[in-house]
């Protein structure tokens, strides 16, 4: 049995999803999120350079935290930083967010995927390497929408059903156009709108993320070697929102922690 905690790293809160994914289905597990708010957003940095942050982010947790399990709830941290951070810390499990390329490949009819994330996701070569793995072969319809994350993570629990309507319509009336019929939210925060994406695609564009996936992998590591990784029975779980930066929580994310039973704090 093993009490340590399960991190998960965003830039923001994207990861808070992820988290309450776990929970659900790993109640008895210490749950740590760290939204690293100094570095905020991920998605227009450089790749060594994201990487250099998130190799130093690492050090301080394993030092603060002695986790079990780090989780890049960020694809654009996973793209940049995953490899890097296994070859520095080889004695953690890491687990990344890979953007659900290859199970909407597979299930394109038109031969037509989009890819919506941030411009360090869409830019990056991965994406590519992922569609050369699939079934078939398939045309990648890539767009970057900083806009986007930056409308969750700041607007989004004050904004309205039309606003929130608006802003996920522009961009499936693109994809539409240009005859995607599947379609890869590929940014953690965009799952905060995954009804307003569903609604707006219609039966005409599946919609694919990587919520199911992360959490499947994270507990394939806890069952392994009989589940040694496991927390042990009847144990009080922790959950905790930690921040980055020295400045202290304001409102929203006081809000947010208390609405996910979270004790918010600073990393």
């Amino acid at each position: 049995m093993n009490n340590k905690p399960i991190l998960f790293i965003d830039s923001g809160i994207g990861g808070l999803l992820y988290c309450a994914d776990l929970i659900k289905r790993c109640p008895q597990e210490d749950v740590y999120c760290i939204a690293d708010r100094e570095n905020f957003p991920y998605g227009q940095r450089e790749k060594n350079e994201l990487a250099r942050i998130l190799i130093l982010l690492t050090e301080k947790l394993i030092k603060n935290t002695d986790p079990k399990i780090l989780v890049l709830a960020c694809n654009t941290a996973t793209v940049s930083a995953l490899e890097p951070l296994r070859q520095n810390f080889p004695n953690l499990l890491f687990v990344g967010t890979v953007p659900a390329v290859k199970p909407a490949v597979n299930a394109s009819k038109t031969g037509k995927t989009g890819v919506l994330g941030t411009t360090r996701t869409i830019n990056d070569p991965y994406n590519r390497a992922l569609v050369d793995e699939c079934e078939k072969d398939c045309e990648i319809i890539g767009i970057a929408a900083p806009d986007l994350v930056e409308f969750v993570e700041q607007r989004y629990e004050n904004a309205g059903k039309n606003e929130k309507t608006a802003i996920v319509k522009k961009y499936i009336d693109i994809f539409r156009a240009k005859g995607a019929d599947t379609l890869v939210l590929g940014c953690t925060h965009f799952l905060y709108l995954l009804e307003e994406f569903q609604n707006e695609a219609g039966p005409a564009i599946k919609i694919f993320d990587s919520l199911d996936g992360v959490t499947k992998r994270i507990e394939h590591l806890l069952d392994e070697n009989n589940g040694e990784l496991r927390a042990s029975p009847g144990s009080k779980p922790e959950y905790k929102l930690l921040l980055t930066g020295k400045e202290p929580a304001d409102s929203i994310w006081e809000n947010r922690a208390q609405d996910l039973g979270f004790e918010l704090g600073l990393v």
